[in-house]
């Protein structure tokens, strides 16, 4: 607001026309200006203001905050880097297979490859066995009728027929036996491979579980870092803040301040102009 904007104001109200609300909300609008700017101006001059004796709270603070959180960002990007060392060394450990693991594997993989041939053969076997046996049982019932018919010759060859198909049967039953077991004992040497793999894995997770933990305290390390350096950040614009408002007020009545000021000359008189504005808005508002 300008002088003139705040003469005609001060007539309207004398007639009645009072904008309280209005006025409330450009004092606001406009300290919130003024508080960023005296923001900015600090951080801008703050480091030429070692010799102004009313900022030597201010500036030996803040000198010793930006040394604080110089050393806290070290020690957040030494977090960051093991936590990204921990995430790769988690991740190949699960992901790792030792020259045992490999081997039992490949032993695993070719024993599967064993059974699912021993089992073919035993279907095969079976198959066999079925056919014979249906023979068999054609040859048994052949046996019956020519008996009844009394066919002496076709009766003795019959039994010799018969003889000979029990005979292969016998032995079919005798591979499909040892094929059982074959598949039984390869079987049982899988779960035992099975048996050995898993803890080959329990080990690479157990290890992995170890860089989980570090995982987690890094991570809790680097926001316990991040809410300092948070609370510092806080610390110092609230610092600046104080520097930029007293070189801002100052620079015209104090040489110190001037000469710290130089260059923002500009900026400090749109602050006084704010303040200014503000205040009138403030005595329009009936504050």
């Amino acid at each position: 607001m300008t002088t003139t904007r705040y003469i005609f104001a001060r007539i309207a109200q004398a007639f009645g026309v009072n904008r309280r609300q209005r006025r409330m909300s450009e004092a606001a609008s406009e300290m919130h200006l003024l508080r960023e700017a005296e923001q900015v101006l600090g951080q801008s001059v703050w480091e030429r203001v070692e010799e102004v004796e009313e900022l030597g709270v201010e500036y030996w603070n803040l000198r010793k905050l930006i040394k604080e959180r110089n050393e806290i960002g070290t020690k957040l990007a030494e977090c960051e880097a093991f936590l990204a060392d921990a995430h790769d060394q988690r991740s190949s450990l699960l992901n790792a297979k030792s020259d045992s693991q490999l081997e039992l594997e490949e032993k695993r993989a070719s024993l599967l490859t064993e059974l699912e041939t021993l089992a073919k053969d035993r279907d095969l076997v079976i198959q066999q066995a079925r056919e014979i046996r249906r023979v068999y049982d054609g040859l048994k019932m052949k046996l019956e009728v020519t008996q009844h018919d009394g066919v002496t010759s076709a009766t003795e060859k019959t039994k010799s027929r018969m003889l000979e198909l029990k005979s292969q049967f016998t032995q079919l039953k005798h591979d499909r036996d040892r094929i059982a077991a074959s598949i039984a004992d390869g079987d049982a040497m899988v779960d035992t491979i099975d048996a050995e793999l898993s803890e080959e894995r329990q080990k690479h997770r157990a290890e992995a579980s170890v860089a989980f933990q570090q995982i987690g305290q890094a991570n809790r390390d680097i926001s316990s870092f991040k809410a300092q350096q948070g609370l510092i950040d806080t610390q110092m614009r609230q610092l600046y803040s104080e520097i930029g408002r007293h070189v801002s007020r100052n620079a015209f009545i104090n040489d110190q301040c001037r000469s710290a000021a130089k260059g923002h000359i500009q900026m400090i008189d749109v602050m006084r102009a704010l303040r200014k504005s503000v205040a009138m808005n403030h005595r329009l508002a009936g504050m």
